[in-house]
């Protein structure tokens, strides 16, 4: 969940001594806050094959972001802060590629329908999916809000079924539609896989919620599974991290509020994902779970050799509270690395990245623009491997390019029954006349129209690092061709640390991507250690539909066409797009994040676009909202993963 709008669960660590650098400045210690969390026990991916039944039907759409206000972050004075908006850069719309001839293998992934129908049905109708994709020893492991799946690396062939995150990481269904009591809500899922110790590692945060009511406890967690061998169909061990940061469950008081001035827990949104030689690290945006604030980012730092062993108890570290030269961390994205790829300097680093605008809630900066970027050290991750941790954290603006928060992105016209459904008055339901009762009592506005997808903000995206040097890319508005559209800016950064920990670096080379009547979403970098590597995005505008789409680039910073991997069918049609759902405005759900990541030379990429079409009748015939079994009544999002050899 992307919460740029306000808080919704928590996930918090161990105490750790909040510090951090400005640039230039000495790194500052951050150990101190080392947990030790027991093993929850095993768990596996079921191998049968995926429910097949009756769409998901118009109970409990599940988007806990919609309908909620902007977060407040206290008034920053910062020096990277513009004082006024920057201009949208003017951008050459790349052209798109007849022919994809570096695509070894691609095939739908997780859909919504799968979301849907996985644990029995048991499950609610979630937008956006949120995509994570690790790939090690043969395998692809894929996740989504709110399934698993396995998938065959050679050929892209399943080799599991659906699993749900509630029964993987050992909670009850999300929710039982028979008793209609509520399980945890699980969001978020990432994914990495460790090349030293052959482990898969999947995260997400979960939520407490009291089983009758549905409303969240304050109880939540950062749920961590690791394969128990290279073989992810095989066993895994979880670890549920006590996260609510307020003091309760062994978490530090982190004096998130209720109201602005009560005391209640925090909620850790958006983890992210990555890793060193000696560690594992997950980064989160920490608002109040129910008030109206944003504090910072936080980093919980895990042992690689120790969750590779599967302990009784796991060792957990958690730098708090991080800032860039006076302003909230917000995104800091680690990097993630191929096999030996590591800077080993002030006793093992790890690099993250971040931009400096996100919506501007978060990061005090209103302007929704900057030239800067965050560079970020955590050093002597050695000291992981020990009983006492004792991490360092740096940080440094630099100068970039600019970005600028995207705009809404439209889409190609097509049909969208669940909206033309809403409109109906006359197409005779058990209900009464109107398609519109089959999913409300009360009588909507028949006003509902193709929606233009949510195109993130400015933060930054997938991070990674090979051949020493830092790759990251975020959205952008860009101008093509005069029109306003959501683009994509890159960055190759050459970092480097001194002995103790401090960072330096510059932004080497950068540039854009941009569409000529269309809009480029969601990037997800990886580059290979011969210096290639590939964009992931999603396509969509006047010319397409959600489409899955791709750029390859190189270690001079040389950018190809457009491609287009998989091309969508139809626009996408799903609740978060209708106010009588979400409220008016509406905001259609999409992302919050892609993925790409090595497999040896090549790339494995996914995004999200939508993999079929439907009209109102057939929408209507059958199991109401199947249409022959592509989509549910309420959602048809998609995801593709493709393997690219750039």
């Amino acid at each position: 969940m992307k919460r740029r709008i306000a808080a919704i669960g928590a996930l918090a660590l161990a105490a750790g001594t909040f510090a951090f650098s400005m640039a230039g400045a000495p790194a500052s210690a951050a150990g101190g806050g080392t947990r030790q969390i027991p093993s929850a026990g095993t768990t596996s991916i079921r191998t049968t094959p995926e429910a097949i039944g009756a769409a998901g039907g118009p109970e409990f759409p599940s988007d806990p972001d919609s309908g909620k206000g902007e977060p407040s972050v206290k008034p920053v004075t910062s020096s990277i802060i513009p004082p006024a908006p920057l201009p949208t850069p003017r951008v050459k719309s790349s052209r798109v590629a007849p022919t994809n001839p570096e695509v070894l293998a691609s095939v739908n992934g997780l859909n919504h329908r799968n979301q849907r129908l996985a644990n029995g049905g048991n499950q609610f109708s979630l937008e956006p999916p949120d995509q994570a994709l690790c790939v090690g020893n043969g395998f692809v492991v894929e996740s989504v809000n709110s399934v698993l799946k396995v998938y065959d690396s050679t050929t892209g062939a399943a080799v599991t079924g659906v699993e749900d995150l509630n029964t993987f990481f050992g909670y009850p269904a999300a929710i039982d539609r028979t008793t209609r009591t509520f399980g945890p809500n699980v969001i978020d899922p990432i994914c990495t896989y460790d090349p030293d110790n052959g482990r898969f590692v999947v995260a997400i945060t979960t939520l407490g919620q009291d089983p009758a009511s549905g409303d969240f406890t304050g109880k939540n967690t950062i749920d961590v599974a690791v394969s128990n061998s290279n073989d992810p169909t095989a066993d895994w061990t979880i670890y549920h991290v006590p996260a609510q940061n307020d003091g309760t469950d062994g978490t530090p008081d982190h004096h998130c509020t209720l109201d602005g001035v009560t005391p209640g827990p925090c909620f850790q949104d958006y983890p992210h994902i990555g890793g060193d030689k000696n560690g594992i690290y997950i980064t989160t945006n920490e608002y109040d779970l129910f008030g109206p604030s944003y504090n910072a980012a936080q980093i919980f730092a895990f042992s690689k050799a120790q969750l590779a062993a599967h302990p009784a108890n796991v060792s957990v570290t958690l730098v708090e509270n991080l800032h860039l030269a006076g302003t909230p961390g917000f995104t800091v994205w680690p990097a993630t690395s191929p096999a030996g790829q590591y800077e080993s300097g002030a006793k093992g680093t790890e690099y993250f990245l971040s931009t400096i605008a996100g919506d501007g809630s978060e990061t005090g900066n209103p302007t929704g623009t900057n030239n800067k970027i965050g560079l970020w050290a955590l050093s002597n991750t050695a000291s992981l491997n020990s009983a006492t941790p004792a991490l360092s954290i740096s940080s440094r603006p630099l100068d970039s390019r600019t970005y600028v928060v995207p705009p809404l992105s439209e889409q190609k016209a097509g049909p969208t029954p669940l909206g033309e459904c809403i409109n109906d008055t006359t197409i005779p339901t058990p209900f009464g006349d109107g398609c519109w009762n089959i999913f409300f009592n009360t009588e909507p506005d028949h006003t509902e129209v193709e929606s233009h997808l949510d195109s993130s903000d400015a933060r930054m995206q997938q991070t990674w690092y090979t051949n020493h040097t830092l790759w990251g890319a975020a959205g952008t508005e860009v101008k093509v061709n005069g029109q306003a559209k959501a683009g994509i800016v890159w960055f190759k950064v050459q970092p480097s640390v001194n002995s103790n920990g401090d960072v330096r670096g510059e932004v080497d080379e950068s540039g854009y991507l941009g569409l000529a009547n269309n809009n480029l979403t969601y990037p997800a970098l990886a580059m290979n250690t011969k210096g290639k590597g590939v964009i992931a995005f999603t396509v969509v505008g006047t010319d397409y539909f959600p489409s899955a789409g791709y750029a390859t680039i190189n270690s001079d910073g040389e950018v190809g066409p457009v491609h287009i991997a998989a091309a969508g069918l139809g626009p996408s049609d799903g609740f978060t797009s209708y106010k009588s759902f979400v409220g008016d405005p509406p905001r259609t759900r999409w992302g919050d994040y892609g993925a790409a990541v090595t497999e040896g030379d090549n790339i494995w990429i996914a995004s999200e676009y939508i993999a079929q079409t439907c009209t109102l009748t057939q929408y209507l015939t059958g199991a109401i909202g199947s249409c022959g079994g592509t989509r549910t009544s309420l959602a048809n999002w998609a995801t593709r993963l493709t393997k690219v050899k750039p």
